[in-house]
């Protein structure tokens, strides 16, 4: 497993980003798993799914710089959450990258995703008429990616279920480059945040992350 990319957004949260190159038997024999873990894994009936949940997990024992067992669990929502350590994390795969996003004081959310033609068939789907307005057709698959990239970014950071996102999850017009950021806005139930949407091109993937303001819980 090589290290790819690591970034630093502050002093207290960061994100890194591995190829995955091992097999699944180099991955396991990094972890510390116990029973439910063990049988969860045997629960994968794809190879791909399988080496997706082992490389998040190693990256996430890597940044996290421990030789403590991590029990890193997800709620009824799917969100994952840590049992044993204060820190907030994101989880991210795409084909042949692993991302993992930790934070020692506020939630955060990061998606990873091959970028591929097959977006703009889709694009209905996630963004609403306002936002396609601002989509540029030179950049079209790109500026797609941007966006779904942050909406999922989002979606995990608020980590419910309850979530739409072309009525909850509203973008602000901004020109796409291959790294940048933008303003966000959730908006569902009780809860309204605004966010900073930052995000970068990578070896033919996007990458879109956010967090939480430390003073807003």
């Amino acid at each position: 497993m090589a290290l790819a990319y690591h970034k630093k957004i502050d002093s207290s949260t960061s994100f890194a980003i591995w190829k995955i190159e091992e097999s699944a038997g180099e991955l396991l024999a990094q972890l510390q798993l116990k029973e439910h873990e063990k049988s969860y894994l045997e629960s994968l009936v794809s190879d791909k799914r399988n080496m997706h949940w082992l490389s998040t997990r190693v990256l996430l024992r890597k940044m996290m710089d421990t030789e403590e067992y991590i029990d890193c669990r997800v709620d009824e929502s799917g969100k994952p959450f840590l049992t044993n350590f204060p820190h907030f994390i994101s989880l991210s795969h795409s084909y042949d990258y692993a991302a993992v996003m930790v934070s020692k004081n506020k939630a955060v959310g990061i998606d990873i995703e091959l970028i591929k033609n097959k977006i703009d068939r889709i694009a209905n789907k996630f963004m609403s008429a306002k936002e396609m307005q601002f989509i540029d057709e030179n950049q079209r698959i790109e500026h797609l990616y941007v966006c779904w990239c942050a909406k999922e970014a989002i979606y995990k950071l608020h980590g419910k279920k309850n979530v739409s996102f072309i009525e909850n999850i509203e973008l602000q017009p901004f020109h796409y480059q291959e790294e940048g950021s933008f303003a966000a806005k959730l908006d569902v139930g009780s809860i309204q945040q605004e966010f900073n949407v930052q995000y970068e091109k990578f070896d033919g993937y996007m990458i879109g992350f956010v967090s939480e303001d430390a003073n807003e819980k």
